[in-house]
């Protein structure tokens, strides 16, 4: 009878789960979305609430497909950045989660910005201070969550990403922990030391009582019922953020490997290998892929707070499209002469620019522009940035591949997969699935590395100069709006 790990994918428009056998073959997925709660000030949030109940359906329905004897472990991905905060009691939450994305806590961060605090969080996160990470989302929810501040005062308050949260909750409480990679990006933990930081926390507002305990990535998180579904209880073996857990199945696990996600946002990602660069004060993040069995391993990353969530831009607000799905055709088909170039400044400009208050536009346009070039120039400036980022890495790593690995949903447009191969000049290798978070961290908690993930590559077909020209246009637009 085959065994399976239940992986959970809990990323920002919904959650996934899957089966996932010992040879690394998907056997049953099966995923359900959650409300964007947006309101209008442009604030993100989802109800952790309709999370779980959503995530308790996916149970029912995986322990339809296999008996519940053949589930060995849970391996967990997450959404990372994202802020929730629930009673230690109770494991109620206390208020909305504060998605990612979200930049509600600017006014705080501006409040500490001055150069001492930048300095300290830079050199002891290896992020640049920012609204985007979680410390200063839960910043602004105990200045202004009244639920949240009460439980502060009663000691019974518990702060997470959301990988402890699902932790906490499918372990009934029992177990509250995090791992390098979600903890590495709340701004809270020093990354020399790997361990939460009193003075991090003190700069943030938050008490680090409220915190969970970190552990390796491959840790005994917890054991789990699934929520009262089993008659027994089995092990939560792995947890990863979602951009470390596709760096882990793509198998980039030696120095210069990197890949390029495509989500809601976009990572770029490239291992650095054992050792933190000489410059941490630079303009990437510095962060950990993970620690297995007490060995860490380091990236520099990149991330582009809209990727799929623009082209969704173009489906909900200009009703440009129907479905993403256009979007390659579309572009394929577009005028060769346009110039029209999208600044995806929806929240900002991060990596490598950190322009926060830069705010978007369509440059270039000419009279004759029209639906199919507003959407290959939305799909151009994803590429640009990634560039940007790429060229960011050759400056601080010895070491950078000439391949490109990438995944998630994006990885179908032709246009857009041939374009970051001109652009770049490398060569672009694609997943042969789209699941590459949950396969990451189930291939974790086997302990497997040697899970092939490729199927078709791209390489360029545009003159070096001509992509020269094309960065060199839209570096000018940047320089101009910012």
């Amino acid at each position: 009878m085959p065994s399976y790990v239940l992986a959970i994918d809990q990323s920002t428009q919904g959650t996934k789960t899957l089966l996932i056998d010992k040879n690394g073959k998907i056997f049953w997925k099966n995923s359900l979305p959650h409300k964007q709660i947006i309101n209008n000030k442009g604030w993100v949030s989802h109800d952790l609430n309709e999370i779980k109940s959503n995530l308790k359906q996916l149970f029912e329905s995986a322990l339809n497909q296999v008996s519940s004897q053949q589930i060995e472990s849970i391996a967990i991905t997450n959404q990372r950045e994202s802020a929730a905060a629930w009673s230690l009691k109770t494991g109620e939450p206390l208020a909305k989660t504060i998605v990612w994305q979200d930049n509600r806590a600017d006014d705080l961060v501006k409040r500490i910005a001055i150069p001492e605090i930048r300095h300290l969080v830079k050199n002891k996160t290896g992020l640049e201070l920012s609204p985007y990470f979680t410390g200063a989302k839960w910043g602004w929810m105990l200045i202004n969550e009244p639920k949240v501040i009460q439980a502060r005062h009663n000691n019974d308050l518990a702060l997470g990403t959301m990988d402890s949260w699902l932790v906490y909750q499918l372990t009934n409480g029992s177990s509250f922990k995090t791992e390098p990679s979600n903890a590495c990006r709340t701004q809270l933990m020093d990354i020399h030391k790997v361990q939460w930081d009193h003075k991090l926390c003190e700069v943030f507002g938050v008490d680090i009582e409220s915190l969970p305990q970190i552990v390796d990535s491959n840790a005994k998180f917890g054991e789990t019922d699934l929520f009262g579904l089993l008659d027994h209880k089995i092990p939560i073996s792995s947890v990863l953020g979602d951009s470390q857990a596709a760096l882990y199945a793509h198998g980039c696990f030696n120095l210069g490997d990197f890949k390029v996600t495509f989500g809601t946002g976009s990572s770029v990602m490239l291992n650095i290998g054992n050792k933190l660069p000489n410059n941490i004060n630079n303009k990437l993040n510095t962060s950990i892929a993970w620690q297995i069995d007490g060995n860490i391993n380091y990236v520099l990353e990149g991330n582009i707070n809209y990727a799929g969530a623009s082209v969704t831009w173009l489906k909900d607000q200009l009703h440009l499209i129907n479905t993403p799905e256009e979007t390659e055709q579309l572009a394929l088909t577009a005028n060769p002469e346009d110039h029209t170039i999208l600044i995806p400044a929806f929240a900002g400009l991060g990596t490598p620019y950190w322009l926060s208050n830069m705010k978007a536009a369509f440059v270039g346009m000419t009279a004759t522009t029209g639906k199919k070039e507003l959407v290959r120039a939305t799909l151009n400036s994803l590429v640009y940035q990634i560039n940007d980022i790429i060229n960011e890495f050759l400056t601080l790593s010895p070491t950078i591949n000439s391949e490109i690995h990438t995944d998630g949903g994006m990885i179908h447009n032709r246009y857009l997969m041939q374009y970051l191969s001109n652009i770049t000049q490398r060569q672009v290798d694609i997943a042969d699935i789209s699941e590459l978070s949950a396969m990451g961290s189930a291939l974790n908690a086997m302990n497997k590395k040697d899970i092939s993930t490729f199927t078709d590559t791209y390489n360029p077909k545009m003159s070096k100069q001509t992509a020269q020209s094309a960065v060199s246009e839209w570096l000018n637009w940047i320089h101009k709006l910012s």
